[in-house]
């Protein structure tokens, strides 16, 4: 098993896959907290264009998918009622693959890159990228470890955090702005369509077997960790594809934490 890591891209894999898996097992775990999973979603969505966009102008795709999710993750959080919010967004979605895919039509030089970017390759990243994403996951962590006490209060009791001045639309913005950072890094490891699975399924697991919220975010990371480890490990001697992996995992996972919940009633 040890042999996988004599190749450099093993593990630069292992290295992206592991700072990726930290950022969305914390992210994640306050999304599905707060239901804002199908935001996130959205916000996944967008990085297709930014991404195809960029190429087509001639910057990277990487800069391109950030920008376009962090502008993106602002506009979410400035809509108003849920129901408003929820179909505004659902807008986007669609909108967003239509743009990537006409982004594509005029630039096809580059169609090969829209399948690593709705499926991933982590397997793809260099050691330059891990270097990116490291320094990404350290701001985006420590953005969240700022807001993360009064975001919690927020989540749990809307009304009552209000009532005692705590700034409910400021913080969903930034709150939002963190997701858009963490999608963009996730993109690079699963791709735009399964970004879901590797944010949300750790996250609901945890909420699942802990309603504590140091031993759920703890557990929540330990999971995302878990999988991306356990998939880059079978992908090497299946040769399947690595997000096939972490999506099987990952539901695997939820169904397991469903089993124990209904054995501890």
């Amino acid at each position: 098993m040890l042999a996988m890591f004599d190749y450099e891209f093993m593990r630069n894999a292992f290295a992206a896959a592991t700072i990726v898996a930290l950022v969305a097992g914390s992210i994640g775990y306050f999304l599905v907290l707060r239901g804002e999973t199908f935001a996130g979603h959205a916000l996944a969505h967008v990085g297709f264009p930014g991404a195809t966009g960029a190429v087509l102008i001639g910057i990277s795709p990487f800069v391109g998918l950030s920008a376009f999710t962090a502008i993106a993750g602002i506009g979410i959080s400035l809509i108003g009622e849920r129901g408003q919010r929820d179909v505004a967004i659902g807008l986007v979605l669609t909108l967003s693959l239509g743009l990537g895919l006409l982004f594509l039509h005029f630039y096809t030089a580059y169609a090969g890159m829209a399948s690593s970017l709705l499926f991933g390759n982590v397997l793809g990243i260099n050691r330059e990228t891990v270097w990116i994403l490291l320094g990404m996951a350290a701001v985006t962590i420590v953005a969240l470890g700022a807001i993360s006490r009064p975001l919690l209060f927020a989540s749990l009791q809307p009304e009552l955090a209000e009532a005692k001045g705590v700034p409910i639309k400021p913080l969903s913005t930034f709150f939002m702005i963190i997701v858009a950072l963490a999608t963009a890094q996730a993109i690079q490891i699963v791709g735009v369509l399964l970004v879901f699975a590797l944010m949300v399924a750790p996250a609901a697991t945890a909420l699942r077997l802990t309603r504590h919220f140091a031993a759920g975010i703890a557990l929540s990371i330990g999971i995302a960790v878990a999988i991306v480890w356990a998939s880059l490990t079978l992908a090497f001697f299946t040769d399947w594809p690595t997000s096939f992996w972490i999506t099987a995992l990952g539901g695997a996972a939820y169904g397991l934490s469903r089993l124990v919940e209904v054995v501890r009633k």
